[in-house]
């Protein structure tokens, strides 16, 4: 795959995770009825959409760090939460790996030692 696509993975699964996340938060298994402040926890992946968007290879490298953070939080809330937020976190999960992988293949393949390989 070429770095076009690993960036498309990012920028697909970057955007399904901002919309699962506040779904999940404000209407589908909110932890209080009505919405939860736990919402908050999108605001850092608004901070990297137009980076990813944009191919910033800076921002590809901290998201692939940060991206691990929602990866414990789906695997702590599908092992400990009920049946529809099990469900939601599985999914957050998985959109989570493939986020960190589209990044980490985006970032490795836009190296400038690589860039500079291919002349």
């Amino acid at each position: 795959m070429t770095a076009r696509h690993w960036n498309l993975l990012a920028s697909s699964s970057l955007i399904a995770l901002i919309l699962l996340g506040l779904a999940w938060e404000l209407w589908l298994a909110p932890l209080r009825p009505g919405g939860s402040w736990l919402v908050l926890k999108i605001l850092p992946l608004l901070g990297a959409l137009f980076g990813i968007l944009r191919g910033k290879r800076y921002t590809h490298q901290w998201m692939s760090l940060l991206s691990l953070a929602y990866f414990t939080e789906g695997i702590v809330r599908a092992t400990s939460d009920s049946s529809p937020s099990a469900q939601l976190a599985l999914a957050y999960t998985l959109l989570s790996v493939a986020l960190f992988l589209g990044c980490l293949f985006y970032s490795k393949l836009t190296a400038p030692s690589r860039l500079a390989q291919s002349r």
